[in-house]
């Protein structure tokens, strides 16, 4: 059967109430918020790390729910289509949506988990910030004392090398490789849309604006992504 491909990006995401952090009010055009998701602030200074514990309460993703997008994905996947998705997303909504974990690829690692940077033991985001909530400003971690952090990567930080070579896997692997709700301008992992291309697989690009990948799509999909990614997914589901 026909392996389905899907690259997702922030804007699979917007409809549940996830903003793009490269948007207008997105910590890119903020250069104090950046701190607080750049390693090397975050490592280096402990008031950058009580701060970034308290964003991490009031973050969005703790409240969003899966939406029309991430469900048809996961209507794809049980019509018995193989399907994986490589996000580029930490919110997790592939898996709360019900797309089993395996069949997720996450780039960027995941906001719904802590790991520590010295011994890398890994727990859930809800305990630490429990911690927070129970008085303590920075936890550490609760094995070896080290500095706790959310398992996603931040700025400075290389992708899991081992994650990245299963997503290439994959694009080379897939008869149909969509991208939707991504810019297509962040590296590496804008370049599987070109590798899953040159691979012969059919190319759908879903975004509001245009991507450096358009020209190399055999369809490109500029309608809002909650109405017209279920649609599309559908019609490959039927095919």
């Amino acid at each position: 059967m026909t392996l389905v491909a899907i690259l997702s990006g922030a804007g699979i995401s917007t409809d549940s109430g996830i903003p793009d952090y490269r948007g207008p009010n997105g910590v890119r055009k903020d250069p104090e918020a950046e701190k607080l998701v750049t390693y090397d602030f975050y490592l280096a200074d402990p008031e950058i790390r009580r701060r970034s514990w308290l964003m991490r309460r009031t973050a969005s993703t703790w409240n969003a729910e899966p939406n029309a997008a991430h469900r048809a994905v996961v209507e794809l996947e049980r019509s018995g289509t193989p399907v994986r998705v490589i996000t580029q997303n930490v919110d997790g909504l592939h898996q709360l949506a019900g797309l089993p974990a395996r069949k997720v690829l996450e780039l960027h690692g995941t906001a719904r988990e802590v790991t520590c940077t010295r011994c890398h033991a890994r727990s859930s985001m809800g305990e630490a910030l429990e911690r927070v909530e129970a008085g303590e400003a920075d936890p550490a971690c609760s094995v070896c004392g080290g500095i706790l952090k959310a398992a996603t990567v931040m700025f400075g930080e290389r992708l899991d090398p081992r994650v990245l070579a299963d997503a290439m896997t994959v694009a080379k692997a897939c008869e149909v490789f969509v991208a939707v709700g991504s810019t297509l301008q962040v590296q590496p992992a804008a370049s599987l849309a070109g590798v899953a291309a040159e691979h012969g697989a059919r190319l759908i690009v879903v975004n509001a604006e245009p991507t450096p990948y358009d020209a190399l799509a055999d369809e490109v999909v500029r309608e809002p992504i909650g109405p017209a990614l279920p649609r599309l997914l559908a019609g490959l589901a039927a095919s």
